[in-house]
């Protein structure tokens, strides 16, 4: 399907600094959004408005976080996916890399195998974290509690790039089995952040 004008402009204008996407990878996060813009109609996937707004709180957040990951082939887990984010974005932005995205919510898990049918690097584990035994490089997260995403490390991972807000950056502070870069502000203004971490040697 046609991409909109407004959507690669957007894209193109607000990720500039950081990362550029082709015209095949902006058309497969179209197709994510345009198919998410339909089934949140009749189930509540988000509750952020189609148009702009969604593109920059959903695709721009998760594609910041995706140009802060390393080069190479990763095996990746976005941990309580929901709609997708920050997973799906990810896996747009590195085809050489697996991500699985878990997600317990039965109605969220179909509508993640349906939208990634045209994605081949994505796998979808709809299960509870604590029941998945696989173990990744990664463990990528957005819009979960900190402290349920750290329960889980570092039997998943012992890499983790987090979207946070204010009160997730305290969180982070009492796990000390983390050593957590400096945050990185997020350049859209709502007070969020990216902090990566790496578990500490010797509790691996």
């Amino acid at each position: 399907m046609p991409v909109p004008a407004w959507f690669e402009d957007l894209l193109e204008q607000e990720l500039r600094p950081c990362l550029r996407l082709s015209g095949d990878q902006i058309a497969q996060l179209y197709t994510h959004y345009e198919l998410l813009e339909r089934w949140n109609e009749k189930i509540s996937l988000t509750s952020v408005e189609p148009g702009p707004e969604m593109v920059i709180r959903h695709y721009c957040e998760s594609l910041f976080l995706a140009a802060h990951l390393p080069e190479g082939a990763l095996t990746i887990a976005d941990l309580g996916s929901g709609a997708g984010f920050p997973g799906v974005p990810v896996a747009v932005t590195k085809p050489g890399s697996r991500v699985s995205l878990i997600e317990s919510v039965h109605r969220k898990a179909v509508f993640l195998r349906e939208a990634t049918r045209h994605l081949t690097n994505i796998d979808i584990i709809a299960k509870r974290a604590e029941a998945v035994t696989a173990r990744f490089d990664w463990v990528i997260s957005r819009a979960v509690h900190s402290k349920d995403v750290l329960s889980n490390v570092p039997r998943l991972a012992s890499q983790l790039g987090l979207l946070v807000g204010e009160s997730g950056l305290q969180e982070l502070k009492g796990s000390p089995a983390i050593a957590w870069s400096e945050p990185i502000r997020l350049p859209w203004g709502d007070r969020k952040f990216l902090v990566m971490g790496s578990v500490s040697r010797g509790t691996s």
